[in-house]
């Protein structure tokens, strides 16, 4: 008798740390000050699909926009990415697909602007990294305003030991 399917469901979270920029004392303002700002933004979802015990299921994120509006003249900024553990139900053990078990690369850049380069932290399959610790997803090191964008893949192994269910776990990218 063929296993249960598994679905998994995959949920996106984003960080943004941000700064605004103030006149000098000197200077009379007449606007108010335009935020800049290292910003990132992800999907609020993703469905990867459905597998059966044992099974991988890959599927990609959407895209992944890292933006440099700092004014900082020169900048280096690095995207990194984590995630929670897969849970279904209660989440107990038969219930929870490990960090061990959630693969992730960045791929290539799908779009770029500003003067640097741009390096993705996994730009191939082969790369992939666990995310059971924090990875490098994308950097650049440039100056002037930038933008940096990726379509990530996230590949998930089910434990033989999986119990049934649609499961969902965050993945979250900050940008310092």
């Amino acid at each position: 008798m063929p296993s249960p399917a598994r679905r998994m469901a995959l949920v996106m979270s984003t960080c943004v740390l941000a700064w605004c920029s103030g006149g000098s004392a000197a200077t009379a303002q007449t606007e108010p000050p335009q935020p800049r700002a290292l910003t990132i933004t992800a999907p609020t979802t993703a469905n990867l699909g459905s597998a059966g015990i044992g099974d991988t299921v890959t599927g990609q994120l959407g895209t992944v926009t890292a933006s440099d509006t700092t004014g900082v003249p020169t900048l280096t900024w690095t995207a990194t990415v984590t995630s929670t553990n897969f849970v279904t139900g209660a989440g107990t053990s038969p219930q929870t697909i490990p960090t061990t078990a959630v693969r992730y690369w960045s791929g290539p850049a799908t779009s770029t602007s500003g003067i640097g380069t741009f390096t993705p932290g996994q730009p191939t399959q082969a790369n992939a990294v666990t995310l059971n610790s924090p990875r490098t997803a994308f950097s650049r090191i440039g100056t002037g305003y930038s933008t940096a964008s990726w379509n990530p893949t996230i590949q998930i192994t089910i434990p033989s030991t999986a119990a049934a269910g649609t499961y969902s776990g965050t993945i979250t990218h900050s940008l310092a």
